[in-house]
């Protein structure tokens, strides 16, 4: 209990708490006093329109006299709160006193209109001061010191008001154990309300330092990628070149095509990595193109560089797309080369293409493995763990998917799967029609 009421926000956070908190606080006094204000004028055209009336209730010059300070004071403090927040460089001082004299107000007109409506014995008709009582502790984050000297204030000011008027003792006693209990009331709702926000805050506070500690990892991540992915395209290179050249002297040359093929396996994965890095990146330049003859470039291409039997069918009406021709290849190469990858060598694989409503549906189909049923909801996740190696022991990162699936996206599109273990899988893309 003790550590609720003398509960303070840790001095890392203090700071950013008090100023922050200090705005709202004044946005709240603008707020409430506009709501007093127009109250008041609702209560003042009441009284001028039926004043025979109104005039005939008991106290009525007191109730005239606490509409006319509601309305001037509201008034006021509405002008004030309206004037610090449209001023740029407005002090946290002059945010916390405007904040205190407001709190200050409102539970004194509370007080006085429950004091007159209650015909000077306050304890008799509460209402009003709970509502102002509510109203402080609910809205205002207040500061432990601010808190006690208004609960103190209340105290005082309502056994001030009940000195006066002619009532028994025992009423007046009724009265001062009414105002304690009430102001000891304000201080424990507001401690509990200070300390709620804070904790708020500070937990918000804490994911955003969070945020911001993972965005610098990213970011040491992604530059040591990149450094290492670029760094190593230049050795990678010389050996297959040398590779290439000892081919050209001897093409049984077993040492040599490892080499070559190793390097390549390695070019790949390295192209990869970039791409995986790049695509956060905005270069992204669209423009019309043929699918039909940049299916036949592809295809053509893979017949030349593998001894594979590669069935292709396209439509006899050509196919225009808006995409970028060299990343939607990376796509096709990826996809089918994983359909080599993973079929065996007497097997062919099935590329093609059709129009489905708006869109150009590409198909890559083989009947080689198939993917794992309990691999399959991680086949498009980076580094995916469904990863695996060839039928010939072709190494995989798990980001070669993963890279496809953001591509097609970009372009407007989607890319899906269906596979089955030991009878092969099909990828299927759909990407709009230009």
């Amino acid at each position: 209990m003790l550590s609720f009421i003398l509960y303070k926000t840790p001095q890392k956070y203090f700071k950013a708490f008090d100023t922050h908190y200090s705005l709202i606080n004044l946005k709240q006094v603008k707020v409430i006093s506009a709501c007093i204000l127009v109250l008041a004028l609702f209560a003042r055209l009441i009284g001028v329109l039926f004043y025979a009336e109104t005039s005939r209730i008991p106290n009525y010059d007191e109730y005239s006299l606490s509409n006319w300070i509601q309305l001037l004071g509201s008034g006021l403090f509405w002008s004030v709160s309206s004037y610090i927040l449209n001023v740029q460089k407005n002090s946290l001082t002059q945010r916390k006193i405007t904040v205190f004299l407001f709190i200050l107000f409102q539970l004194l007109i509370s007080l006085g209109i429950s004091y007159t409506v209650s015909h000077h014995n306050t304890k008799n008709t509460l209402t009003m001061l709970l509502v102002g009582i509510l109203v402080v502790s609910i809205f205002f984050v207040i500061e432990l010191r601010e808190i006690i000297f208004i609960s103190i204030f209340l105290a005082l000011a309502f056994i001030f008001a009940i000195v006066f008027p002619k009532i028994a003792l025992e009423e007046k006693l009724i009265n001062i154990i009414a105002g304690v209990t009430l102001s000891f009331i304000l201080f424990c709702f507001s401690r509990h309300t200070y300390q709620s926000r804070s904790a708020h805050f500070i937990k918000i506070k804490e994911l955003e330092e969070k945020n911001e500690e993972i965005a610098l990892l990213n970011t040491q991540k992604t530059n040591i990628l990149s450094f290492v992915a670029h760094d190593l395209r230049g050795p990678l290179n010389n050996i297959d070149a040398l590779s290439s050249l000892m081919l050209l002297e001897n093409e049984d040359n077993a040492e040599a095509k490892m080499i070559q093929s190793s390097a390549s396996q390695a070019k790949n994965i390295i192209n990869d990595l970039i791409e995986g890095i790049k695509q956060g990146d905005d270069d992204f330049k669209k423009e019309e193109i043929s699918l039909n003859d940049l299916l036949q470039q592809i295809v053509k291409k893979w017949k030349i560089n593998s001894d594979r039997l590669i069935n292709f069918t396209l439509p006899e009406e050509e196919t225009f797309i808006m995409a970028n021709p060299s990343k939607l290849e990376r796509v096709l190469d990826n996809l089918i080369s994983n359909a080599l990858k993973f079929s065996p060598k007497s097997t062919a694989i099935k590329v093609n293409l059709y129009q489905e409503e708006n869109h150009a549906v590409v198909g890559i189909q083989d009947f080689g493995i198939g993917i794992n049923q309990n691999m399959q909801n991680y086949i498009f996740d980076q580094f995916s763990k469904a990863g695996r190696k060839g039928l010939l022991g072709e190494k995989s990162i798990g980001l070669g998917l993963y890279i496809s699936k953001q591509l097609i996206e970009k372009h407007g599109g989607s890319i899906q799967f269906t596979s089955e273990q030991n009878q092969g899988t099909t990828f299927t893309i759909k990407l709009p029609i230009a």
